[in-house]
């Protein structure tokens, strides 16, 4: 085997491990894969017999690479759809990484999630992640710090509804009703949806969440589930959430948030929810993943 040949094979053998590092860091198996290939073709450029440690090279390489790719979507404001992903990729990813984590990581800014995704998920140390984000040891875990709060909840002392800022807090009661209310709208069960609606409940949505002529405003159970149910394809993409430190859920059909539902829950029941699709509003909302 000559120097290249196994240059490769020791490339191939972080193969798996890097696309997994730029899947979570960008959200997209597409632009994961083109990060992976990069950074093969850049060790490629370099003397690799004086890279000592070349796991950590090929980490410090492809999470750079990502966070070019996190800048340069925040420069032009919004990520192109044509990167999405087809559904069986997507599915693939959403079952890996998951999708309410998709979704709060895509509100990130980029050095945070570089930093979160390089401790929290692989390890990676903050001495060797303050160079990758450009910062010093105690900035990189500061920024790790902020995107856990921001993903999960933790620690945050603002957080509406839960007084200790973590998700373990919300009542589960909130979240099996939520999660009974997407299952029968996944399923288009009618019956089912009576069940977990008040007979009084109350639809609010914004106008790009709805078809043409619906209104934007509904109310009793049987219009809101027959509503639900015709239109509850979209549902399959929903996932439980907190929205503002309420269960809710968020509807990311590519892993990238389209729509949120917040839901006002009594007696076991929903009794009323409105369908966030505005994205100045969807900006606002504060996403945190369920634990």
């Amino acid at each position: 085997m000559d120097g290249r040949e196994e240059l490769a094979a020791r490339f191939e053998a972080e193969r798996g491990r890097l696309g997994a590092v730029a899947r979570r860091m960008l959200g997209s198996a597409a632009e994961a894969e083109d990060a992976v290939q990069e950074a093969w073709l850049r060790l490629e450029r370099v003397d690799a017999a004086g890279v000592e440690n070349l796991p950590g090279w090929l980490t410090t390489v492809v999470s750079r690479i990502c966070l070019d790719v996190l800048r340069g979507r925040r420069t032009a404001a919004a990520v192109v759809d044509g990167l999405v992903d087809g559904p069986e990729v997507e599915a693939e990813l959403v079952d890996e990484v998951g999708r309410a984590m998709l979704v709060v990581l895509d509100r990130l800014g980029p050095a945070e999630r570089v930093a979160f995704v390089l401790h929290d998920g692989f390890a990676v140390p903050f001495e060797e992640i303050g160079p990758i984000v450009g910062r010093n040891t105690v900035a990189a875990k500061k920024l790790a710090s902020r995107a856990r709060r921001r993903v999960r909840g933790t620690g945050d002392p603002a957080g509406a509804g839960d007084p200790a800022g973590s998700g373990e807090r919300v009542g589960s009661a909130n979240r099996e009703v939520v999660e009974a209310f997407l299952a029968a709208a996944r399923g288009g069960d009618l019956d089912a949806l009576l069940a977990v609606l008040a007979p009084d409940v109350v639809r609010r949505a914004d106008p790009a969440a709805l078809p043409v002529g619906r209104p934007a405003v509904l109310r009793g159970a049987e219009d809101v589930a027959r509503e639900t149910r015709v239109i509850g394809r979209r549902a399959r993409f929903g996932v439980p959430v907190l929205v503002d430190g309420e269960v809710g859920a968020a509807i990311a059909p590519d892993g990238r948030l389209r729509l949120v539902l917040r839901f006002e829950v009594a007696a076991g029941r929903v009794a009323g929810f409105e369908v966030v699709a505005d994205p100045a509003r969807l900006a606002g909302l504060r996403l945190t993943v369920l634990v």
